[in-house]
């Protein structure tokens, strides 16, 4: 899909593939329809920040492909049975369908805390076994699975592509290396599709007797079933690329015999604590609500998303201090906006201002969607953000003078792109901003009384007094300008 911007430039939108280790142009498979499928969590316990740094990447990248009108269906699966699972329950004393369906609410809830809302449908595996069950079946049929004694497995040397996407070579893995050691296996590289029945676990009937889904195979029954043999976006954490996705090419190809499965898989980058890969042995580990107790989520998400998503991030205190100023920054641009239009006239639009203004704010327009196009970099769309930032702020200095200076409906569009880029990485939420401007324009007011005393203390020659409130409205991010028409202060 291809769109021309403003100045007649054609924008083409490329994505890197891990599939083929390029950066390639981005092509749907059927006109501007898009199928994209992301693994879920497995959910036996609190999502964590890696789960964050995941969820809001891709929840971006359905933002963006929305906005550039594609046709987006995005699907997600939730593994709801599992060993890790079973064993949380087992500790816990509770039921392990009770324990997954009280994690998958709480996950709900942090999705939304983190205004993660691009999701159409989370499918949970226990809801998909048929299907499970039925391509397992397939892949007994066609000779790449065997049943042992009510375990099925794919028998891996019978698909010849096995490695492609994490360029594994098949030859030099070895038994233990994040594979399965099971002495029944034909191979050790095989890996299951059912698991037959254990004393005390969860079981459905199949084929071979009572027992559960392997994980591989959950995804692939599910994104047949919702999307067909083939789809078009595959996303994921980047420690899934094998076994587990290496794994469903496997299972996907050899069932249908369509190949690609799917033709671009998407990676995100690991988040380290530290220069430590995050994990709870370390004791570095993060849950998301513990982060949202501290931090405000769009901070998060803005702290996510300045760096590229297939990058890596260190996460640390002091980094999300500086994340949380330079949101600020941008937000208070926002509502310094918010409250130039009110003030700003009616009948000036159409000015030589007013045309160079809009022309500007065109500009970034332009820069931020260049930005996005290039496999979603948002941290250049978010540099284009606070160039769009400077840009209000001279706008709306304090100066009566220059409020008046751009018509009403200008600065109510150049609002509504400063919102609508944002939007795009889902930064600001219309309603938390302006309930904070009502609580800012109270504070607005405080200030005010401030400098009132302020110039008083002056007045009387208290000057010491007067530049330790000059001082600590600076420690507050507020900077006092003495003029010859009084004091004027502004956010810094």
């Amino acid at each position: 899909m291809i769109e021309i911007n403003h100045t007649g430039e054609s924008m083409v939108l490329k994505v890197y593939n891990t599939l083929t280790g390029e950066k390639e142009e981005f092509k749907p498979r059927v006109g501007n329809r898009v199928y994209m499928f992301v693994c879920g969590p497995t959910v036996y316990d609190h999502s964590h920040l890696g789960h964050a740094r995941t969820y809001i990447a891709f929840d971006m990248i359905a933002r963006y492909l929305r906005y550039r009108g594609y046709d987006l269906f995005y699907l997600m699966n939730i593994t709801d049975i599992d060993d890790n699972i079973i064993n949380r329950s087992n500790e816990l004393n509770i039921p392990s369908d009770e324990l997954a369906e009280k994690f998958f609410r709480l996950f709900i809830t942090d999705m939304e805390a983190l205004n993660i809302s691009s999701v159409n449908l989370y499918a949970k595996a226990t809801e998909h076994v048929p299907e499970i069950i039925d391509q397992a079946q397939t892949l007994i049929d066609k000779g790449f699975a065997y049943n042992i004694d009510g375990n099925v497995y794919f028998e891996v040397r019978k698909f010849e592509d096995f490695g492609k996407l994490s360029n594994q070579n098949l030859d030099e893995l070895q038994a233990g290396a994040r594979i399965e050691v099971d002495e029944e296996k034909r191979n050790p590289e095989d890996f299951i599709l059912w698991k037959k029945e254990k004393p005390g676990e969860p079981t459905w009937d199949s084929p071979w007797g009572k027992g559960r889904p392997g994980w591989h195979i959950e995804d692939t029954a599910i994104t047949t079933k919702y999307f067909g043999d083939q789809y078009d976006i595959h996303g994921g954490a980047r420690d899934l690329i094998f076994p587990h996705h290496e794994s469903e090419i496997t299972i996907a190809e050899s069932a249908t015999g369509k190949k690609p499965f799917v033709k671009y898989w998407f990676h995100t980058g690991f988040l380290n604590v530290e220069g430590d890969k995050m994990s709870k042995s370390l004791g570095n580990f993060f849950t998301i609500q513990e982060i949202l107790e501290k931090y405000n989520a769009q901070i998060i998400r803005y702290f996510l998303l300045y760096t590229h998503y297939r990058s890596p991030i260190d996460f640390s205190e002091k980094f999300l201090e500086e994340a949380a100023t330079g949101y600020k920054r941008l937000k208070n641009s926002y509502q310094q906006l918010d409250s130039a239009i009110k003030s700003a006239p009616e009948g000036t639009e159409g000015s030589k201002l007013d045309s160079e203004l809009l022309d500007q704010i065109d500009g970034y327009h332009n820069k931020f969607l260049a930005a996005m196009d290039d496999d979603f970099n948002t941290r250049e769309a978010i540099a284009t953000l606070f160039e769009f930032s400077h840009t209000i702020n001279k706008v709306c200095t304090n100066s009566g003078e220059n409020k008046t200076k751009y018509s009403k409906k200008t600065l109510e569009r150049v609002s509504d792109m400063f919102f609508e880029l944002s939007n795009i990485l889902g930064l600001f939420n219309r309603m938390d901003i302006e309930e904070t401007s009502n609580i800012e324009r109270l504070d607005d007011k405080l200030i005010d009384l401030l400098l009132s005393i302020r110039e008083n203390l002056r007045t009387v020659k208290q000057f010491q007094l007067a530049d330790m409130i000059r001082d600590k409205l600076k420690e507050l991010g507020i900077q006092i300008e003495d003029t010859k028409d009084g004091a004027k202060w502004k956010n810094i």
